[in-house]
């Protein structure tokens, strides 16, 4: 039989690098050794009661569709949530979808055509890629460092990657894989390269509260700008502890991006229902948990760092935000090192499981000497697990795979 077509948009898109090294870490369980998980961002902090008791509530002897974007009375919360910091925003001007990577692959769709291009620093969320393949859209990555932070370079050097495709800036603040927040000046920047060049900001702002320098959480939508420039994606995953609800957004000023959003949105028909009964409650009741969130992310952040200063050969600067961090280490290959302590490593019966960060970056020959850890254990486990790594790491090296 002939061999039936695959699309090349399907054969192109990357599997997840996360969760690439899943079956190792299952070997490895079924071998009786305990796997710390700092390679995902899976929270374990419990999701608020009350969010789940929302939607256990739901009572309705039918489960209907619902608007392709979203309750008015979850808009209307989101709405109320920004007023908290200085922004307003119209519930008409909030589009609710499956998540906030639907959100991400909306925005693309809807400004950009198959062959244009979107600035992204890198290194980024990875799943970034896979949204920007289906779209058929170009990324141009935007060089950062670990020596600085992994903060915006100058003007100059981002000016010269716009090319007549280039549609977008999207940044990510605090940011995934590497915790920074962007100061004010770097937003600036961002927008004087906007207007100048006519682009879009697309800003993912899913861990906005999770701060740990006492920054003020921060929107582009305060920016001042001509607002229709200006797309917001945010999601409840991470500051509801819900990343199964897959509940997300799209804010902005942009009628006629919001227009053909729902266009989108109307082929998936309505986002998830009684999930959005939970984000509403969520949202009302925010001050009841996440000043206390942030406080723990904060000392896991702490923990993990007494372990990681301690160590020469691993060069990190600790995150100001979100839960994750970039290790630098004295490898070549992070991607086997990841795989050995899996397969071939232990403590006491006990394994770290981190995320090889080469896929959070488009640029070739970067990244393969560093690894993404996210500081979502307990502050003690959370400890337990990089001393694991440091002891993995010089016994890797010990037995000559340095080089």
């Amino acid at each position: 039989m002939e061999r039936l077509y695959l699309s090349k948009r399907g054969i192109e898109i990357e599997a997840s690098p996360i969760r690439k090294l899943v079956p190792f870490a299952e070997e490895a369980k079924k071998r009786g050794i305990e796997v710390y998980h700092i390679n995902i961002g899976q929270p374990d902090i419990p999701t608020p009661p009350f969010i789940l008791d929302a939607m256990r509530a739901f009572s309705n002897p039918v489960l209907p569709y619902g608007p392709s974007q979203g309750l008015l009375e979850l808009r209307e919360a989101i709405s109320e949530y920004f007023r908290r910091y200085g922004v307003e925003i119209n519930p008409c001007e909030i589009f609710i979808t499956t998540g906030g990577s639907e959100a991400i692959y909306f925005a693309f769709l809807t400004t950009m055509d198959a062959g244009d291009e979107v600035l992204i620093p890198e290194p980024y969320y990875t799943n970034y890629n896979g949204f920007a393949n289906m779209a058929g859209v170009r990324i141009i990555p935007i060089p950062t460092d670990a020596a600085h932070g992994f903060h915006l370079p100058d003007e100059e050097v981002i000016e010269k990657l716009i090319t007549p495709r280039t549609r977008a800036i999207l940044i990510c603040s605090p940011n995934n894989p590497t915790g920074t927040v962007y100061t004010e000046k770097e937003y600036e920047r961002i927008k004087k390269i906007a207007e100048k060049h006519n682009l879009y900001i697309i800003s993912d702002e899913v861990y906005r509260e999770f701060i740990f320098n006492g920054t003020e959480p921060f929107s582009i939508l305060k920016l001042d700008t001509e607002p229709e420039r200006l797309i917001v994606i945010d999601s409840i995953s991470k500051r509801f502890s819900a990343c199964g609800a897959r509940i997300g957004f799209i804010a902005t000023k942009n009628r006629k991006i919001l227009a053909n959003v729902l266009k989108y949105g109307q082929a998936r028909l309505c986002p998830p229902t009684i999930e959005q009964y939970g984000a509403i409650e969520g949202y009302k009741r925010l001050d009841e948990f996440l000043p206390e969130m942030i406080e723990e992310y904060k000392r896991r952040r702490d923990a993990a760092f007494e372990v990681i200063d301690k160590t020469p050969d691993i060069f990190a600067l600790k995150p100001d935000g979100a839960f994750y961090a970039v290790l630098k280490l004295p490898i070549k290959d992070a991607d086997h090192f990841a795989r050995w302590l899996l397969s071939d490593f232990n403590v006491d019966g006990k394994t770290v499981m981190v995320a090889p960060a080469r896929p959070f970056y488009r640029s070739e020959n970067k990244g393969s000497d560093e690894v993404r850890i996210a500081y979502v254990l307990e502050s003690h486990r959370m400890k337990e697990a990089l001393q694991i790594l440091v002891k993995g790491l010089y016994e890797y090296i010990k037995s000559g795979h340095r080089l």
